[in-house]
């Protein structure tokens, strides 16, 4: 079987998603035709995985009980993490909007099962942490292919992982990477919020980079 050939013009297209890919706060309360997201988790699966593991877990949050016990998780969370700042930066953090909970037709956790056999623990022996990091990796493969379709996600991270746990009743060796607000962005940029907001700066690339 022959390779497919990635083209200038497709390497370019690729890189406009990278650029166009945002974490999304701000959805429009539409929903998403039938299928997509199964869709998307499908592409998603198609990701590395240590050992062949594919330790991922997506458990769509369609319950209104379980998405208000996440809203109110988010809420106490985001008080506590307020507490946290002070003076100006403590004012700009209150006017920062952190998730699209309300809003999103679409909620999404993300697992890591550590107690998977699959792969028969291959490459995790020195590095247990690889099974979580395969996860992220198909989080960012599921961001990319719902970006492709018009689609936005944001990652809500200011929660407490084992009261998510007990709101979603999972197992007790799945450990939670990433939940996400899904749906049809109300705009789309070409650079982070909190950027256009004045938060923070991106660095230039060779900030991040070490030679030895």
């Amino acid at each position: 079987m022959s390779s497919p050939d990635f083209d200038d013009d497709f390497r370019a297209r690729l890189h406009e998603l990278f650029v166009w890919r945002r974490d999304v706060r701000r959805f429009r309360r539409d929903a998403l035709s039938e299928g997509a997201l199964e869709r998307l988790i499908g592409t998603a699966c198609l990701s590395p995985s240590v050992g062949l593991s594919q330790p991922w877990r997506f458990v769509i949050v369609d319950d209104a009980v379980r998405r208000q016990a996440v809203l109110d998780n988010f809420t106490r969370c985001n008080a506590d993490a307020l507490n946290d700042y002070s003076g100006e930066l403590a004012q700009r953090y209150a006017t920062l909007k952190l998730a699209g909970l309300r809003e999103a037709p679409c909620h999404l956790a993300v697992y890591a099962d550590h107690g998977t056999e699959v792969g028969h623990g291959l490459g995790r022996r020195t590095m247990p942490e690889m099974a979580d990091y395969s996860v992220v990796a198909a989080i960012s493969t599921l961001w990319l292919a719902a970006r492709a379709e018009g689609i936005g996600m944001g990652w809500v991270s200011i929660l407490d992982p084992a009261d998510v746990a007990t709101a979603l009743d999972v197992p007790a060796d799945w450990r939670l990477i990433g939940y996400f607000c899904i749906g049809y962005p109300q705009t789309e940029a070409d650079s982070p919020e909190l950027e256009r907001v004045g938060w923070e700066q991106r660095r230039p690339v060779a900030d991040h980079i070490v030679s030895r």
